[in-house]
């Protein structure tokens, strides 16, 4: 009984792409929103542009659901905002585990 739950199937090795290609889209999307708040603090790209202002508000819409949680845990440290840092590295967690424990169970 054991053997048959084991058996790979393609939709499986289907879905853990999808989660894999997400989880590499949503770490670009981390990456582009902390340059982009970098770009905005030191005053490179100015706020008052529409196309400034609407790639913004998408990066913070999309990002700062699940970097909030984070924060509420993580010291205060000045300026200094290391929650995506531990996000990413969450995100490594999962990928490693996705490829080192479920992917060889889905070939």
């Amino acid at each position: 009984m054991l053997d048959t739950f084991r058996q790979p199937t393609p939709d499986m090795r289907a879905l853990l792409d999808v989660i894999m290609l997400a989880l590499q889209l949503y770490i670009w999307l981390l990456i582009a929103s902390a340059v982009m708040s970098w770009l905005i603090a030191f005053g490179v790209v100015n706020m008052r542009n529409d196309a400034v202002r609407t790639i913004w508000n998408f990066l913070y819409g999309v990002t700062e659901p699940a970097l909030r949680p984070l924060r509420r845990f993580l010291p205060n440290l000045g300026g200094i905002d290391i929650s995506p840092i531990l996000l990413l590295l969450l995100i490594f967690l999962i990928q490693g585990w996705i490829r080192d424990y479920l992917y060889p169970v889905a070939f």
